[in-house]
């Protein structure tokens, strides 16, 4: 095997070429060196070439920036991948506005056209970032949306570049996206209301009745914070009733 060089102008070679006179499939089995040295292009190139709030970003809570889609494109180009897309599920129901969409992004290399990794991605007009807009204006963002998740899941597999991002964080609501007391319940908050669910000997059943005649909510977990508080007043006040019986 003849090693290309590292870098064909701005271009990474993510495997060895072999020469004309032997097979045309790539060596899939890397050494300990081959395979650091891979990770030392992809790093360089992140740092050299990624610009954060552009191609990445990061997101409170997460240790990893979550790779966005022009850092993805990047990426695609460097590697020297083309990309197939194929729409493999769709849900388009016009009569009740709702959309669906699951995609499939394959990756090949430009130089042999062989597959160098597949990535699905999925999206629909039921999601909290779209629930409130009219569905009807959005079915094409829906789309696009299940394209870029699919490239960003192949490129991620096909660059190993897991190990420094993640994805989709992007499109998770932001808490300032929330309105005061409309963010979801906290971990304090359900763990009191399954204290006190317990202690007054109330059901799941009873529970569930309770929050979907209070808030039409089914389950505790999909509470707001305003929600969760004033569910837990409710079982104070409730508790404390039942105290005031027994004296």
């Amino acid at each position: 095997m003849i090693e290309k060089q590292q870098k064909i102008g701005k271009k990474l070679v993510p495997f060895n070429i072999p020469t004309s006179t032997q097979t045309s499939l790539p060596n899939l089995v890397l050494t300990s060196s081959e395979s650091k040295k891979r990770i030392n292009e992809l790093n360089e190139f992140v740092q050299n070439s990624l610009v954060k709030g552009v191609d990445y970003g990061m997101v409170n809570g997460f240790s990893k920036p979550t790779l966005l889609k022009p850092g993805a494109e990047k990426l695609c180009d460097a590697f020297g991948f083309s990309k197939t897309v194929d729409v493999v599920n769709r849900i388009e129901q016009w009569e009740t506005g709702v959309f669906a969409y699951e995609v499939k992004i394959t990756l090949s290399r430009k130089d042999n056209g062989i597959v160098e990794a597949e990535g699905l991605g999925s999206c629909n007009s039921k999601e909290a970032s779209f629930r409130h807009q009219d569905p009807f204006t959005i079915v094409n963002t829906v789309l696009k949306m299940a394209k870029k998740r699919a490239l960003i899941d192949a490129i991620l597999s096909a660059t190993r570049a897991s190990g420094l991002f993640t994805q989709d964080i992007e499109d998770f609501p932001k808490q300032n996206d929330f309105k005061e007391g409309d963010e979801p319940a906290t971990k304090f908050q359900l763990q009191t209301i399954y204290r006190l669910v317990s202690e007054l000997d109330i059901s799941n059943g009873e529970a569930k009745e309770l929050m979907i005649i209070l808030f039409n909510v089914e389950k505790s977990t999909k509470l707001s914070k305003k929600q969760a508080h004033d569910f837990i007043q409710d079982l104070l006040l409730l508790q404390n009733s039942r105290k005031e019986e027994q004296c």
